[in-house]
């Protein structure tokens, strides 16, 4: 079993920064990815980023990129997707995910979050 938990989700102006956190237990995590997905109301889920856990590299969704940054703390088995410049239409629930190379390329991922809420208000 794999528990994903997110946190750091709230209300912001728009312009503003958050930082979510991804807390993974229940297995290491190597040769994994873990990857950000939003969904706002009445949407689609929407893929937003990706890390490789062991290499670091990273790949970020046009919509996002330059604006928002994906990075992981190895020993504390924690990711985290760092928001900034954020709009209104950034407004979703952000979830994050574990899972293996090359499913997780076709955003087929293995175990969820339970989601945090992002609001950006005008």
């Amino acid at each position: 079993q794999v528990q994903l938990v997110e946190s750091g989700g709230g209300l912001v102006q728009a312009g503003g920064s958050l930082r979510l956190s991804c807390a993974a237990s229940g297995r290491t995590l190597s040769t994994y990815v873990m990857g950000w997905f939003r969904q706002a109301l009445g949407k689609e889920r929407e893929f937003v980023a990706s890390i490789n856990w062991d290499r670091g590299s990273a790949y970020v969704a046009d919509s996002v990129k330059g604006r928002f940054i994906i990075s992981r703390d190895g020993i504390r088995n924690t990711g985290y997707l760092e928001m900034n410049t954020l709009k209104p239409e950034d407004t979703a629930v952000y979830y994050c995910a574990l899972g293996r190379w090359p499913r997780a390329t076709r955003n087929e991922y293995d175990y969820w979050g339970q989601g945090t809420q992002v609001t950006v208000s005008s």
